[in-house]
């Protein structure tokens, strides 16, 4: 855990750059440079696809963050103020997946634009970016781990952690969905370059994503993500079985497309 990354000196004036703001800001540069490169790949306009992923990555980080503020508003409500500190941390993925969806699907509707072809195009992206912004939370303390006696427990001393648990080894949660996350991406950029059809790389995603979140829930400490079944199933984990399902069911009618266009 490294809040502060460094610090800034101009007289007696000091500007911390806070290590949570800057991952974000590298993942974000990540997912456009990614975006860019995969667009021109498919023979697309890289200037078009990089303002659909602008707007994308924006509207994923405001979901992420409202979901945040709704799942803790107890900690907010006597300083609405701090609802903009985000540098201290706490977005909500599954809040940013949902707000960037809704967005994309209002785009591709407007600019009548292939909504299969840019999903495989911008979703490594999206997930590069993903991976950062998991580095930032560790180095803040949110979406940290259960209790643990391995080596590698980390003692986190950030009031995003519950009193409880501040001072003693917890899974670095964040940082194995990081490394998992880096390990899709690279993934999705093999698939990306022998796809059979369009939608592949996207489908791809929102099937191994679920799986690897669920995974991860199972080590997870916070207990502000919320649950659907109490100490069993995590509300991002049904969210999961649901995206999970609605996943497959697409790539098989997908394939079988693809196998019929082949034929014919």
């Amino acid at each position: 855990m490294h809040p502060i990354l460094f610090e800034l000196h101009f007289g007696s004036m000091i500007i911390p750059l806070h290590t949570y703001g800057f991952m974000i800001a590298l993942g974000f540069l990540s997912g456009i440079y990614t975006i860019r490169k995969l667009a021109k790949r498919s023979g697309m306009n890289p200037d078009r696809i990089s303002d659909l992923a602008f707007w994308l990555l924006l509207w994923g980080f405001i979901g992420a963050r409202i979901l945040y503020v709704i799942t803790r508003w107890e900690d907010f409500a006597p300083n609405p103020a701090d609802i903009f500190k985000v540098w201290e941390g706490g977005l909500v993925f599954f809040g940013g997946l949902i707000a960037a969806t809704a967005f994309a699907i209002y785009f591709f509707r407007k600019h009548r634009l292939s909504a299969w072809k840019m999903i495989d195009v911008l979703t490594p992206g999206l997930v590069v970016a993903h991976a950062f912004g998991r580095i930032g939370c560790f180095s803040a303390g949110c979406c940290y781990g259960k209790p643990t006696g391995e080596p590698w427990g980390v003692r986190f001393q950030s009031d995003l952690v519950d009193a409880d648990l501040r001072g003693i080894p917890l899974h670095p949660t964040q940082l194995y969905e990081s490394v998992s996350l880096f390990i899709l991406f690279a993934g999705l950029l093999y698939i990306f370059k022998r796809k059979r059809f369009d939608g592949q790389v996207g489908l791809t995603y929102f099937m191994l994503y679920p799986i690897i979140r669920s995974i991860i829930e199972i080590f997870r400490g916070d207990l502000i993500r919320g649950f659907v079944i109490d100490g069993i199933l995590s509300t991002s984990q049904f969210i999961s079985i649901l995206v999970f399902i609605a996943a497959l069911v697409v790539l098989l009618r997908r394939m079988k497309q693809a196998e019929h266009e082949k034929r014919s």
